[in-house]
């Protein structure tokens, strides 16, 4: 199959990238190579090299700044995904979408499935909500993968923060009133690429399995590196200032991928992997 990867030097694309370029023709391209709110750039390009496939990654997912931003957030998130939209039914492709746990407003008292109504409270959320109904609204082959709280080598994300604040002596404070699913980028990208050879459009959740606060989480992050010792302060997301409102109780639950064979381990296994590459990738380096 002839793919294209947009936003393919982030941390999900450039793993698609590597695990997609051994089985089809692929092209990835960063920001650099291709801005996606460029409407007639865009569609100039995907109708040069015809891919059968586009996979956008591509993203502004730094969701404080798309809270005090919200009109760039809509513009990349939301208007850049009707750009490729576009350009994908000009050319009869496929499109599949990465979008977010935040299209909920986390008001569920159980997880959300994947045709559960939306209602994002954010700018980042609701950015992304639009994507989708630009999809829904304009390809009928589509794929739209909802995941959230990703994880992945190389960067910032929560664990490395975590872990930094214990190794450096800091206090360290979390937010207890926050619950969604801790996922894997490389759990994550071998589910989306199980998920194109089943060629069952829809709608999607790929997370790792069961739930955690960020208090849980960060708990098992420390306990299994050697930091049981170190104490985590419990408070509330009221207590933790910034832009952003995210919403509480976002958990995804994955139905419709399990009905095709695609399952994802447990979060708390797939944290304990991540930390043994991570310290692997460290020795290498030493």
């Amino acid at each position: 199959m002839r793919i294209l990867v947009t936003g393919s030097k982030g941390k999900l694309g450039s793993v698609l990238v590597n695990l997609l370029s051994k089985d089809h023709e692929l092209t990835g391209l960063s920001h650099d190579d291709l801005d996606i709110t460029k409407r007639l750039k865009v569609m100039d390009y995907i109708k040069s090299f015809e891919p059968e496939l586009v996979i956008n990654t591509a993203a502004l997912t730094n969701v404080d700044y798309c809270a005090e931003n919200p009109d760039h957030a809509l513009l990349i998130n939301g208007y850049g995904v009707k750009n490729l939209a576009l350009a994908c039914q000009a050319v009869g492709a496929e499109l599949l979408q990465i979008s977010t746990n935040e299209v909920f407003d986390g008001t569920n008292t159980k997880s959300y499935l994947e045709y559960d109504s939306t209602h994002p409270i954010n700018a980042y959320g609701y950015s992304k909500w639009v994507a989708e109904r630009i999809i829904l609204d304009l390809i009928p082959k589509h794929y739209i993968v909802r995941t959230s709280w990703l994880f992945a080598h190389g960067g910032k994300n929560f664990i490395q923060a975590i872990l930094n604040r214990a190794e450096t002596g800091q206090s360290v404070r979390v937010v207890v009133n926050e619950v969604a699913n801790p996922t894997y980028t490389n759990d994550l990208a071998e589910a989306v690429v199980k998920l194109i050879e089943t060629q069952a459009y829809g709608v999607y959740h790929l997370v790792n399995e069961g739930r955690a606060s960020r208090w849980t989480f960060a708990r098992h992050i420390l306990d299994i590196s050697g930091h049981k010792d170190v104490p985590i302060e419990r408070i509330s997301s009221y207590e933790y200032q910034r832009s952003s409102t995210p919403p509480e109780y976002a958990v995804l639950r994955n139905f419709a991928a399990k009905q095709l064979g695609i399952n994802l381990r447990n979060w708390q296994d797939a944290v304990d992997a991540f930390l043994q590459a991570e310290m692997s990738i460290e020795g290498n380096k030493a």
